[in-house]
């Protein structure tokens, strides 16, 4: 009698668990699962306590899911969240709260003069005083009237007290004013850094203003980014913000550096509303604490604590929505600020360079690449290698194949970020090592017209060969790299479908991809990339209820029209985390 009764309360247990007042049913629009080689169109889906838990026909969902909530789209469409496959989180906050230099459509700055004027009503509107930094972000000498970039004669115009530094929209180069370049102590006896440049006045050594990568980058980091506890919580709220908005659930920090215990910190007392996972850079190499590096009982130099790193062969645990996923290396700089490392010269080399100029490595010495890639290798450590140009990616395959060789390559989804001037003749060493490429199709609308300037013209029409190398079986992803440029998932949908430059031309037209294609760039691929496609990327029961609204269907809206659609709202774990005013 007993077990009679005990029955039927678990049924009324089991009932009411599946009538979880956290289940939402969405409906009325177009929804898209991601699942499959072609779209995927569902009536229905219905999320409960984080997850997906019904995918189909609407009917049958308000049969079985009767006290969920209703969302009805609208005509909206849905998506499963964006999973960011590279950018820097970290510096979507810096960006919004820097001095805005970027030209049109992502900012006003089209020449020098603009330069001065808006750093001066920066300077009047904050009061700044003599000594204090004062910040821009994002200037672009491609774009420029003056098609060079400024110098500390140009950023004196604006004050000769106040130390002002510029990043240029790459993030590889800055430019400083006198009482910056005074400020950081570089002179005329300071000597170029391994991997940078500092560039000179014509006849001097006297610096003209302009950093190069690891002559810029190190001063960046120190004096951009936020130090203090107030601030560090003030600009990662802000990042946080920028990533929701533009309905990115999952993002990355592409290379993280000092900023990685910052992130820390922040998931521990605050939690992210967003997964982040970061690449901490390889400079933290020597920071590597009591872990083993072979069998002899090796130990790297004790420091940074790395045991947080995360796995596919011990998991991928958040931490309050963080997580560290594995070793960013990088191997050349910008080929808009023609640092790339090429196998044939440009052919209008950057200022102060002699024809025959081919950009240059970061990494002169391949032994010390080797051990990097080896060190990742013997730890099962994920490694994402920044790579350019095409003698660049010559090295990354170079040093993979010795640690593949060393350590075996299962799985370990090794990426290729950026490779804008890939070569064909490297496909098959890429697929040999299953290197997932990540491409950067953005640059056909930023610098498709400065390309045809400076590389040959048929070459700058093979940038980032997305096309090629889905033709070719790869599994691709595509990025932003912001704060490059917005993290605006749509611009990079609109690239590589359009691959419409600035002025109006075709970037490559047989390198466009379809909008299906682009969207399993930023979904379920990047997801794979960062081994959660078994959880995020698509609409499939069980995965994590990350979602986005958006306004129109980038698979049936006109292409020209893509980059104008917008996020509506921004779901988390089955939570709406941000919705559009």
């Amino acid at each position: 009698m007993h077990m009679k009764i005990l029955q039927p309360l678990v049924t009324i247990v089991a009932l009411s668990l599946s009538l979880n007042a956290s289940s939402t049913l969405y409906y009325g629009g177009d929804i898209v699962t991601m699942e499959g080689d072609n779209a995927n169109y569902v009536e229905s889906i219905v999320t409960n306590d984080g997850k997906i838990t019904f995918v189909g026909k609407l009917a049958e969902a308000q049969k079985k899911y009767k006290a969920a909530s209703k969302k009805d789209l609208k005509g909206k469409t849905l998506f499963p969240g964006f999973v960011d496959a590279h950018a820097h989180f970290y510096a979507f906050g810096v960006q919004e709260t820097a001095t805005n230099l970027l030209a049109p459509p992502d900012g006003g700055v089209n020449n020098i003069d603009d330069i001065i004027t808006v750093l001066k009503a920066r300077i009047k509107a904050d009061k700044t005083k003599s000594g204090e930094w004062v910040f821009g972000m994002g200037y672009d000498d491609a774009v420029l009237k003056e098609g060079r970039h400024p110098t500390k004669e140009d950023l004196d115009k604006v004050s000769k007290d106040i130390p002002i530094m510029i990043t240029h929209i790459s993030g590889h180069l800055c430019v400083l004013n006198s009482a910056a370049l005074k400020k950081v102590g570089i002179n005329a006896q300071s000597k170029d850094p391994k991997g940078g440049k500092i560039r000179r006045l014509a006849g001097s050594q006297e610096p003209n203003g302009v950093l190069e990568e690891l002559a810029a980058i190190p001063l960046m980091m120190k004096n951009i980014y936020p130090h203090n506890k107030k601030d560090i919580i003030s600009n990662l709220k802000k990042s946080e913000m920028v990533a929701m908005k533009y309905g990115i659930t999952t993002a990355q920090e592409g290379r993280a550096m000092g900023n990685h215990e910052d992130m820390m910190m922040y998931a521990e007392e605050f939690g992210f509303k967003v997964d982040v996972i970061s690449y901490l850079d390889y400079a933290m190499k020597d920071n590597v604490k009591g872990m083993s590096c072979s069998g002899t009982g090796h130990h790297e130099k004790s420091g940074e604590d790395y045991t947080r790193m995360k796995t596919p062969w011990v998991g991928q645990t958040y931490t309050n929505g963080y997580r560290v996923g594995g070793m960013k290396i990088t191997l050349d700089g910008s080929p808009q600020g023609r640092t790339a490392w090429r196998t044939t010269p440009y052919t209008v080399p950057p200022e102060g360079q002699k024809q025959g100029y081919k950009g240059y490595p970061a990494f002169a010495d391949n032994n010390e690449l080797i051990h990097l890639y080896e060190l990742a290798f013997r730890n099962n450590w994920q490694v994402l290698t920044h790579a350019n140009g095409d003698a660049a990616i010559d090295q990354m395959i170079a040093a993979i194949k010795v640690a593949a060789k060393k350590y075996g390559n299962d799985d370990r989804r090794s990426t290729l970020i950026h490779g804008q001037f890939l070569q064909k003749r490297q496909y098959k060493d890429l697929k040999a090592l299953h290197i997932i490429p990540s491409m950067y199709t953005m640059h056909t609308f930023y610098w498709g017209d400065w390309y045809k300037k400076i590389i040959e013209p048929e070459q700058a029409n093979l940038i980032c060969p997305a096309k090629s190398l889905i033709d070719d079986g790869f599994t691709i992803t595509i990025h932003t790299d912001a704060p490059v440029a917005l993290p605006n998932q749509m611009t990079i949908i609109d690239a590589s479908v359009n691959r419409t430059s600035r002025s109006g031309d075709v970037i490559g037209s047989d390198e466009r991809i379809t909008p299906y294609q682009a969207m399993k760039g930023i979904t379920l691929n990047s997801a794979y990339q960062s081994f959660e496609e078994d959880k995020k990327g698509s609409l499939k029961v069980g995965k994590i209820a990350d979602l986005v609204i958006l306004d129109a269907n980038p698979l049936k809206i006109e292409s020209s029209k893509i980059k104008e659609i917008v996020v509506l709202e921004t779901i988390k774990n089955g939570k709406t985390i941000y919705t559009r005013k």
